[in-house]
């Protein structure tokens, strides 16, 4: 049977889950020395390194049986997998935001958003019974309204500082985000002792993680 395969999102939450990793007592010198390469033995395990997106696709398919990765990504894909353990870091939170002096939600004209996230802004709007026009964007969402593009965006907010330099500003809070586990459904039918094994002491040292 090959080793449990865990799906690690790149960048930011790599390092923290390299750190996560390290605090469960778990061998990651060939992971902090990985290079390029995309699967990295820890331990009894394999680390596979990938976007955001993909993560989900592959703990979803079945390639991982375990992954790491931002709730932001969870409530977009609305993949079918379990939703195990929030670890705390990576914290940030959905956001809309529009030019800073503008009333958002005054007027009847109907709004244009833009986002990389066009199922979470559908869904908030949807809450709000308001129709709206969602135009999705890949790269730097904050320049819709500053070519008016769109009366305001959805999207992911750490410490505001990139709203603010581009003058906009938070309009409403959404929801909060921070690295989850999720895992696959059969996975934790088949091989539920060792993934629970895993999560127990994840549990255990999320606690120690910054």
């Amino acid at each position: 049977m090959r080793p449990l395969r865990i799906a690690v999102t790149k960048g930011r939450l790599e390092k923290k889950a390299a750190n996560l990793f390290t605090t469960m007592g778990l061998d990651c010198a060939r992971f902090n020395a990985k290079g390029r390469k995309l699967i990295v033995p820890v331990d009894d395990y394999e680390v596979v390194i990938a976007k955001a997106a993909d993560v989900i696709t592959y703990v979803e398919q079945g390639a991982c049986d375990i992954g790491i990765v931002g709730k932001d990504t969870i409530v977009e894909y609305a993949a079918e997998i379990y939703e195990t353990t929030d670890l705390g870091f990576g914290k940030c939170f959905f956001a809309l935001a529009a030019e800073k002096g503008k009333h958002f939600y005054e007027g009847y004209n109907k709004k244009v958003i833009a986002t990389k996230y066009p199922n979470v802004a559908r869904k908030f709007f949807e809450g709000k019974g308001m129709d709206v026009r969602i135009i999705k964007i890949e790269g730097s969402v904050e320049l819709a309204p500053l070519l008016g593009l769109a009366d305001a965006i959805v999207d992911i907010v750490e410490t505001g500082t990139t709203l603010r330099e581009n003058g906009l500003e938070v309009v409403e809070e959404i929801m909060p985000v921070s690295a989850r586990i999720i895992v696959n459904i059969a996975s934790m039918k088949m091989r539920k002792e060792e993934i629970e094994s895993f999560l127990a002491d994840a549990e255990t040292a999320k606690e120690f993680i910054e």
